[in-house]
């Protein structure tokens, strides 16, 4: 720990994000970066604690406190190393995660100045990319031959760990390009797609091979490649998104958020779809069903489109404004309000809101009919009871996107060496807890071959 006292006399330090005049006019990514000197006094702050939450709280078990001291003292291989030790792509969570490390950091709970851990990695990855630390590492092959099937941050980090450990590993992706929820959820001006690109080509390099249009039924028995493959490991996630069978729902203009984002992040890689194809703001009234991040992708995306307005409801009551919730304090998630980069650029945001009927004209969508409610405790326990407050209410919309979450899937019973992990075994959560689950399978898959 190179200066104890830093905490105590360097404040916390974001890199935040480009203006809103600039960044709402393309797709770039938003978030800015600190220089090299801000940089290592923002890795002075960790006080190398000596019970660092941060890493019982990363899913990783990232070491947060080892890669801050390494990064102030200015050793940014050493950071590298500790960093990648048990993180395979610092550059997705260091761009996407929402940093459960920092609010179990103690300068969280000290004063809500916690260490910067997420922009700390991300700049550890980045110079390691730029200054040449990293290299393909070609293991010794163990004769097992390993196949996953989906790309996104659970098979890809599955796929990243059998390979280290000798097996021949084969993904299989149902799109045309490896990623998941990475490629095809996650907008651009949060996660750049040459990002995920350059750790592709790192892990081809290094004796992946991924095998595109290729969707796999995910039936009992998985042959051939169950007879193929020594082991087979299922990471599809959850592509089933959850719906609202309200009256109209089969309006035009009512969509699932993935089917917009993906779309976009399609066109922003040259695909081409027709104008009916098309899912597109442009100068219409958006409203946006569901208060998590993926309707916060929604929101930013429409302004990017060119919308006329963006409104949000959200079915549950407002979150806590403030650092701290009291009806849920640490070690739990606190639920307080949160207001991203999106948020900023302009939208009408609401709680309580019940959604009663899809309304259009012509077979198009012109409103959507809500009802404000409220929430009473069950007196029988359970899930509070949902109460009409208020006459129901129109909120005019064009375009409506269903951004309420995914349902987990169920699996039949498979072979032996079948594994499932990720999202699809658990059901839909953060990038980082699939990336840990990847690697947990590759180590329940290697003592179960090896």
């Amino acid at each position: 720990m190179g200066n104890p006292k830093a905490f105590l006399e360097i404040h916390r330090q974001e890199a935040g994000y480009r203006p809103i005049h600039d960044r709402i006019h393309d797709f770039g990514e938003v978030e800015q970066t600190l220089n090299t000197h801000q940089r290592r006094e923002q890795a002075s702050r960790c006080m190398d604690c000596g019970v660092p939450f941060c890493h019982w709280a990363c899913p990783l078990g990232n070491k947060a406190p080892e890669w801050n001291d390494a990064l102030y003292k200015g050793d940014w291989e050493l950071a590298f190393r500790l960093l990648t030790s048990t993180n395979p792509f610092p550059e997705f969570t260091g761009h996407i995660c929402p940093a459960l490390c920092e609010k179990a950091c103690v300068l969280n709970l000290f004063n809500h100045e916690p260490t910067t851990n997420r922009e700390d990695e991300s700049a550890i990855i980045e110079a390691a990319f730029r200054e040449g630390y990293i290299q393909p590492r070609i293991p010794t092959r163990n004769g097992k031959k390993v196949a996953v099937i989906g790309a996104g941050p659970a098979g890809l980090a599955c796929a990243d760990a059998l390979n280290q450990m000798g097996f021949t590993v084969t993904v299989f992706e149902k799109n045309e390009a490896a990623g998941g929820l990475l490629r095809y959820g996650i907008p651009n001006f949060k996660l750049n797609k040459a990002i995920i690109d350059r750790r592709l080509r790192l892990m081809e390099e290094e004796g992946i091979a991924f095998k595109y249009g290729a969707e796999i039924p995910l039936t009992s028995d998985l042959s051939p490649l169950t007879s193929d493959y020594d082991a087979v490991v299922i990471a599809t996630g959850t592509p089933t998104a959850r719906d609202l069978k309200a009256p109209g729902r089969e309006l035009k203009g009512v969509h699932f958020a993935l089917e917009l984002l993906s779309q976009q992040n399609r066109v922003l890689a040259g695909m081409e779809f027709s104008k009916d194809e098309r899912i597109t703001a442009k100068g219409k009234d958006v409203l946006v069903i569901g208060g998590g991040d993926t309707g916060s992708d929604c929101i930013g995306t429409a302004h990017r489109q060119g919308c006329k307005s963006v409104t949000q409801i959200e079915i549950m009551p407002k979150p806590v404004e403030g650092p701290v919730d009291p009806q849920n304090p640490w070690p739990n998630w606190p639920r307080t309000l949160k207001t991203t980069s999106s948020h900023e650029e302009g939208c009408v945001r609401r709680w309580n809101i019940n959604t009663l009927e899809f309304l259009g004209k012509d077979g198009h969508l012109t409103g959507v009919k809500v009802q404000e409610i409220d929430w009473k405790p069950n007196p029988e326990g359970g899930r509070p009871i949902m109460v009409e407050k208020g006459q129901p209410e129109i909120i005019k919309a064009e375009l409506c996107l269903l951004a309420m979450g995914f349902l987990k899937p169920e699996h039949p019973q498979y072979p032996e060496n079948v594994f499932v992990c990720g999202d699809s075994a658990n059901g839909a959560s953060l990038v980082v807890r699939a990336m840990a689950s990847g690697r947990q399978t590759a180590e329940k898959i290697h003592k179960y071959l090896i």
